[in-house]
């Protein structure tokens, strides 16, 4: 995602946090049912209905094939984003901080869960896999670098001895005190690396590789927690249809 993209979208999902947040020292309890109220609940709730197009016409080929002819998944995976996250804004709006109900606090609790998840997986997401990326090619610079210095050390069997002995992990924090800075065979061949710099390119790749395995089992988790955001995105689709329905039971029928 574009950074632009991603300040505005952070901001947006700050704005919905702080009027949120507002229910302390605010509260109206007939704002929601007040024309503008109901504008604010009716538009809020139709843009939530959009990420839900979304994931339909993302997993419905024939769908996808007839609507991309138009409209790209890019764009429309930032409609998605950005609906995604204005819709509870006026949503929270539209409640006017008045959450006594089980269904209206269930309701706001799953939009914000469902929002939060959305945004961490994003962008979380994305930044795992660009950070897999670089340690991956950082690892395979490292490697070249090993692959050539495991050539150096088939002419210096002494000093390929004395770099086994520092091959733990708690001797190799002693490797700067005890091993030379420079080859003992080092004479006409300058570029020849020392035992020190030996054991910090074996640190270095030993590094790489755990901070990848790292990032893979993060990333192996962040594709669980996609599973959970759709979930639970269709369960506050379920507590929105509830509410919708009370709202017109309740009030719009006294007007037919």
């Amino acid at each position: 995602m574009k950074e632009r993209e991603k300040i505005v979208v952070t901001g947006l999902v700050v704005l919905m946090l702080i009027t949120w947040l507002g229910f302390p020292f605010h509260e109206s309890p007939r704002f929601a049912g007040s024309l503008w109220g109901g504008v604010f609940g009716v538009t809020g709730a139709l843009l939530m209905l959009v990420p839900l197009a979304y994931m339909i016409i993302k997993r419905v080929k024939r769908l996808k094939k007839a609507v991309t002819k138009y409209v790209s998944m890019r764009t429309l995976l930032a409609w998605h984003i950005y609906a995604g996250v204005t819709g509870p804004i006026l949503v929270v709006i539209h409640s006017g901080h008045k959450y006594e109900s089980p269904l209206g606090v269930a309701l706001t609790a799953m939009m914000l869960l469902v929002v939060f998840s959305g945004f961490m997986g994003r962008y979380l997401m994305k930044q795992i896999s660009t950070e897999i990326r670089e340690k991956n090619a950082q690892l395979g610079e490292l490697e070249k670098i090993y692959d050539h210095t495991k050539k150096e050390l088939a002419d210096r069997p002494q000093e390929t001895l004395t770099i086994r002995a520092f091959a733990g992990f708690f001797s190799r924090l002693a490797a700067g005190f005890f091993l030379p800075e420079k080859s003992l065979l080092q004479t006409n061949d300058t570029t020849a690396s020392s035992p020190r710099e030996i054991v910090r390119l074996a640190e270095a790749i030993a590094d790489v590789e755990y901070a990848i395995a790292t990032h893979e089992e993060f990333k192996m988790w962040f594709g669980k927690w996609l599973k959970f955001h759709i979930v639970i995105s269709f369960i506050l689709y379920g507590l929105l249809a509830l509410h919708v329905y009370f709202a017109i039971y309740f009030g719009l029928r006294w007007f037919i």
